[in-house]
């Protein structure tokens, strides 16, 4: 079992930033490919960014891209993800996952663990 457990959400203009941690404990977190997604009201669970077991791979949804950063240390068993200049369709809540297989995925069927998600509110 691995616990996942994200900070840092919260309300912002727009044009700001914010910067989301995701804290693992439970299994060894480097054997685990991470990911963060979000859902808005309404829509299906999408797709942001992932990184691999050893942070050097990196991807993003189109629609982040050049915005948010994801980044991981594996010696504080924490994934990151930097948000900048914020639009207000980012409004979302923010899950990140884990993944044992398949680094990259843009599936949340690969992702066998989940956070309980936090509120990231971008007003306009």
């Amino acid at each position: 079992q691995v616990q996942l457990v994200e900070s840092g959400g919260g309300l912002v203009q727009a044009g700001g930033s914010l910067r989301l941690s995701c804290a693992a404990s439970g299994r060894t977190f480097s054997n685990y490919a991470m990911g963060w997604f979000r859902q808005a009201p309404g829509k299906e669970r999408e797709f942001v960014a992932a990184i691999n077991h050893s942070g050097g791979a990196t991807y993003y949804a189109d629609s982040v891209k050049g915005r948010f950063t994801i980044s991981r240390d594996n010696a504080k068993n924490t994934v990151y993800l930097q948000m900048n200049s914020l639009k207000p369709e980012d409004t979302a809540i923010h899950y990140c996952a884990a993944s044992p297989l398949v680094a990259g995925s843009r599936s949340t069927a690969d992702y066998v663990y989940w956070g309980q998600g936090t509120q990231v509110t971008v007003s306009s």
